[in-house]
């Protein structure tokens, strides 16, 4: 099987810094806050288990080749990449991938890198995203790297059918100062692999859903104690609870709340590791509607190394029952595979007043 294979090698890198992507200059900042490439690891991790005569069609250096290389796959480079990496190199390399003929696309990175695929690809041809953006809403992508290896060997295999699934486009702009605006871009055609594939965000809930809300944080503020610090990650039912408080909320970010007051607002993951270390502290996330993560997307900042200081103990979530009516099973795409087994089995999750649901975690 011939296979085309791109990285987008900054894809993600705002996450931990709390600059919720990188699209034009934000890079450069992340960079300066001290932002790391996750992308390449996770391709890593995604292709570590494909066996075969598949030939890889690729990127030069840390856009595919360096991991094919690393992982003694068959590969060769059809597009060199000269200085920085950039939208244009994933276009130019997909446009190689389609005049080969390729059977199957795989790609690495986040919402903007599905729709560079799109431009070029269309729905010709089978795509597969493995995540590695900062908060996905499109239907390309694997739950997690270790899934998206599973569906691309199912593929190769013959196993699996396709379907059309969206690609969003998300304003970084807007979401980078708590707005959240995403339009239908277009739809890529992905492997139909039941419970390995995320759906697409699903959409804000009316006035029953913001009652569950309310319910759920007057608990939550009602049984704070004091002296422990809270650590609230993006959504609208951890923002319910800081309304509860009177104080505000990043809506699309993490903030830390210490005696019923807000102590770091858009909080970055060295701003928690800073403010963390020996103190007793608890940990409210809330599942992405219909894709269930409650770590690894849009809340990067919650590291692995901050659970670690917090515990996996002192870890809670939020979901109303009309989020779990979309969301049947949760999912921990942290980074850290050890990390991401502890999480899963059940989660004791709030679901409204003093009332918790056992919902499981795969």
């Amino acid at each position: 099987m011939l296979i085309g294979f791109v990285i987008n090698p900054v894809a993600g890198m705002g996450g931990m810094v709390a600059l919720k992507g990188t699209d034009g200059e934000v890079l450069d900042e992340a960079v300066r806050r001290g932002a790391s490439p996750i992308s390449n690891d996770r391709a890593r991790r995604a292709l570590s288990k494909i066996e075969g005569k598949s030939v890889f069609l690729t990127a030069s250096g840390e856009m595919g080749e360096r991991v094919l290389t690393e992982l003694s796959l068959s590969s060769e480079v059809v597009h060199s990449v000269r200085g920085k990496s950039a939208a244009m190199d994933t276009k130019d390399a997909c446009t190689r991938f389609v005049e080969r003929g390729t059977d199957l696309i795989i790609f690495c990175g986040g919402d903007g890198t599905a729709r560079d695929v799109l431009d070029i690809v269309g729905e010709s041809i089978t795509v597969i995203g493995i995540p590695s953006g900062v908060k996905m809403h499109s239907g390309v992508f694997a739950n997690t790297p270790a899934e998206a290896g599973e569906v691309i060997c199912a593929f190769i295999k013959g196993e699996i059918t396709t379907r059309l699934s969206e690609v969003m486009d998300v304003d970084e702009e807007a979401f980078r100062i708590g707005e959240l605006r995403t339009r239908l871009y277009g739809y890529l055609r992905v492997p139909s692999f039941e419970g390995m594939m995320q759906p697409p965000k699903g959409r804000v809930f009316g006035t029953s859903d913001d009652e569950q809300k309310e319910a759920i944080a007057e608990f939550v503020v009602e049984n704070m104690e004091p002296g422990t610090y809270y650590v609230l990650g993006p959504g609208t039912t951890t923002r319910a609870v800081a309304q509860r408080l009177g104080q505000p909320k990043t809506l699309l970010g993490v903030d830390v709340y210490l005696d019923g007051r807000i102590l770091v607002q858009d909080a970055s993951e060295s701003d928690l590791i800073k403010v963390l270390p020996g103190t007793k502290a608890k940990v409210l996330v809330t599942p992405i509607g219909r894709q269930g993560f409650v770590l690894g997307r849009g809340n990067q900042q919650i590291s692995p190394r901050v659970i670690s200081m917090v515990g996996v103990e002192n870890v809670q979530v939020l979901a109303t029952p009309d989020k779990l009516g979309e969301t049947p099973t949760l999912h921990s795409d942290s980074g850290d595979p050890e990390l991401d087994r502890r999480m899963s089995g059940y989660l004791r999750v709030l679901v409204g007043y003093a009332q918790f649901r056992m919902v499981k975690v795969v």
